[in-house]
Order: C-alpha cells, then sequence, then structure tokens
C-alpha cells in the first residue's frame, strides 16, 4: 500500500452487500496513519451502523445531506 500517514481520507459507504468490507478499509487506512472520514448513504446504514463508523474512526459520519 502507498504511504498514507497524514492523509485525509473521505469514504463513501453506498448500500450494498459488500459495505461491511468497508469498515475493514477503515480500520486498515487508520492504522496505516491515515485520518478517515465516513459519508454513507441511506441505503448503506441498512447493511451497517454509522456507529460502527464512528466508533472505529472516532469522527462523526454523515449519512445525509442537511446533516449538522
Amino acid at each position: 500500500m502507498t504511504d498514507i500517514a497524514n492523509q485525509n481520507i473521505l469514504l463513501g459507504v453506498t448500500g450494498g452487500i459488500a459495505a461491511y468490507k468497508s469498515v475493514e478499509l477503515a480500520r486498515l487506512l487508520l492504522k496505516a496513519g491515515a485520518a478517515v472520514r465516513v459519508v454513507m448513504t441511506e441505503a448503506a446504514t441498512r447493511f451497517v451502523s454509522p456507529l460502527t463508523f464512528q466508533a472505529i474512526t472516532g469522527e462523526p459520519v454523515r449519512t445525509g445531506l442537511f446533516d449538522e
């Protein structure tokens, strides 16, 4: 994997059965030293809870256009 330490990554998660794999991707990116933020479609939240990503990244997860 390319050196991504100190890089900012925006991970977009959409609805699909493979959405659960993005949890592992986020974990690996963090382990490599990247800062990860997650945005999810409403459909994605049916496969993986936004709280899962929030717990892993320590950042709030955006799930809608007008999230506060």
